[in-house]
């Protein structure tokens, strides 16, 4: 080996006890702040952190297996230490590469180096005065609300920030543990876009099930077969009949909204507990989930009340309709309107799967979507084919 490798060799070491010597002040630093890391100040630890050894390692200034050099270093000095594997270390990596490109940066920053943390660490970045104007698509709530291990479960399966934010908001909302999250993570993600507000994913007998519900449900529908005139004239104990004779009256079509598998039961079906009569709107049964699936209507906007009711019928259906073999009743509000965020709150602390949803007729939807559906004589149409 000739001097120059020894002197190379030399300074590589010199720099990587550095690297050592500013993680672990970082480290006691933000210890010093709390005597027990709350989640955003682990984040914005693990996100300065993050930075920094990407900033150093991957342009291969520090060479090949200099991570693991610094955590085996890192544990030494800090006996007890957790969370600073070369894994771990790696994880803080990529936390910070993705979220760098939307949180803290000015408005012309197009890479790391904006940070220009290369000999820096800063171990605050999430704190409230620096939380950037630009990341206004980012709930800082729910950001900072769950773990670094969910963000990474969410970060390994998901593909665009809108993924990611859905699934830390769904994360956030049902309260998951990080392994609940992987199940549903491993049974596919759900479109942010269009998803009925629900309980499934705490309700339902397994994670694959609840995101077949999920991804099943819409969060409107298009009944463009009812006459929003009548429905308006009406008063508000009757208006809900004329909705449920319409979607009767063109059964077929009602189902062919709802999707595939569904075969119609009946409305205002009979059930009686305690001699107690109740009376379902619909009543449905899916194949896939192979679940009933009751529908209750109403003419106006979402109230939580109607989720108290839905849940009455669903009990009796449970325990006097549903079959051994079939997983439990789900149920659903179809109304007029909604508030998205409300009812996704009013229905998380409910035992049984009930998910919210809207209808429009066709004379409320815009004259753009209204040419380019088909008229009804096209529909009948379609109807009729699929029944030959």
């Amino acid at each position: 080996m000739n001097i120059l490798t020894k002197d190379i060799n030399r300074g590589l070491a010199q720099e990587l006890k550095q690297a050592v010597i500013d993680i672990k002040t970082a480290i006691l630093q933000s210890q010093a702040r709390a005597a027990k890391m709350i989640s955003g100040s682990q984040l914005s630890l693990y996100f300065g952190v993050g930075l920094y050894v990407s900033a150093n390692s991957r342009d291969g200034k520090w060479g090949t297996g200099a991570i693991k050099s610094i955590s085996d270093q890192l544990r030494r000095e800090l006996p007890g230490l957790r969370g600073f594997s070369e894994e771990s270390i790696k994880k803080m990596r990529t936390f910070a590469e993705f979220w760098s490109q939307y949180i803290n940066r000015s408005p012309t920053a197009t890479d790391l180096d904006s940070f220009n943390l290369k000999d820096q660490i800063l171990h605050d970045t999430f704190s409230l005065a620096k939380w950037s104007p630009l990341a206004t698509e980012i709930n800082r709530d729910e950001f900072l609300g769950i773990s670094f291990s969910h963000h990474m479960e969410i970060l390994h399966k998901t593909k665009n920030i809108h993924e990611v934010l859905f699934c830390i908001h769904e994360a956030v909302v049902h309260q998951w543990d990080k392994y609940t999250l992987r199940d549903v993570l491993k049974a596919g993600i759900p479109q942010p876009e269009h998803t009925a507000p629900n309980n499934f994913a705490q309700t339902m007998p397994t994670a694959k099930v609840a995101m077949k519900a999920i991804r099943m449900f819409k969060d409107e529908y298009l009944l463009d077969y009812i006459n929003v005139e009548d429905i308006d004239a009406e008063e508000d104990d009757v208006d809900e009949k004329i909705v449920e004779q319409r979607i009767v009256q063109n059964i077929k079509r009602f189902i062919m909204t709802l999707g595939r598998d569904f075969a119609f039961v009946g409305n205002q079906y009979h059930l009686e507990v305690y001699g107690e009569e109740l009376k379902s709107d619909l009543l449905f049964f899916n194949r896939e989930l192979n679940a009933l699936v009751a529908i209750e209507l109403k003419k106006g906007k979402f109230k939580p009340a109607y989720l108290g009711q839905l849940h009455a019928y669903m009990q009796v259906l449970d325990d006097k309709i549903k079959k051994p073999h079939e997983n439990p009743c789900i149920g659903i509000v179809l109304c007029r309107s909604a508030n998205q965020a409300y009812a996704e709150y009013a229905v998380r602390d409910y035992n049984k799967p009930m998910g919210v949803s809207t209808y429009k007729t066709l004379a409320e939807m815009p004259t753009s979507l209204q040419q380019i559906l088909p008229d009804v004589e096209e529909l009948k149409k379609l109807i009729k084919e699929e029944s030959d």
